[in-house]
């Protein structure tokens, strides 16, 4: 029998210091591969999201296909603590919420799109004008494209939204 474990802990300081059975580290560590966090690795984030979404899209019976530049952008900007177990379900809530063939920033969480590790060199999600972008794209998806139900829900009127959806190329 071979046994495979994975670990976020340095297991032989915990061994040395009584919190892990150093006759059990010993028998485990016959061969170690030391693996970077994702964060470290973020010309990979690409290959893995596109991996989590084709499976995800075949699980959903889904045809998503890619993912925008903005949304590829914004998940490399992201600090992930949890990994690549954060990076799969965030991948999958996404395919779960899209309803064309591409992912964009709409489909992720707060924490991702408001992630103060995206580049100042960037037009960021705290620029006013990014926001107002993303709130009347998740409006009128809402509705359904119907503009005047969503100028109502907006609070707006119709001819702004026009010029919002002119300024903003929705």
């Amino acid at each position: 029998v071979r046994i495979i474990a994975a670990t976020n802990r340095d297991l032989k300081t915990e061994s040395e210091q009584g919190h892990f059975r150093s006759d059990l580290f010993y028998r485990l560590s016959v061969f170690q591969i030391k693996l970077p966090p994702l964060r470290e690795r973020i010309k990979d984030i690409e290959d893995i999201a596109s991996f989590f979404l084709r499976h995800f899209s075949l699980k959903n019976k889904k045809n998503i296909t890619s993912m925008s530049s903005e949304y590829l952008k914004k998940l490399q900007a992201y600090p992930w603590e949890g990994n690549i177990r954060e990076l799969k379900n965030i991948m999958e809530r996404a395919v779960i919420l899209c309803d064309t063939n591409q992912l964009t920033p709409d489909e992720l969480p707060y924490e991702i799109l408001f992630s103060a590790s995206v580049s100042s060199e960037t037009n960021t999600s705290f620029d006013l004008a990014s926001v107002e972008k993303m709130h009347i794209q998740k409006v009128l998806r809402h509705t359904g494209g119907n503009k005047t139900e969503a100028a109502r829900l907006l609070n707006i009127g119709l001819t702004t939204l026009y010029r919002k959806i002119d300024e903003y190329k929705l």
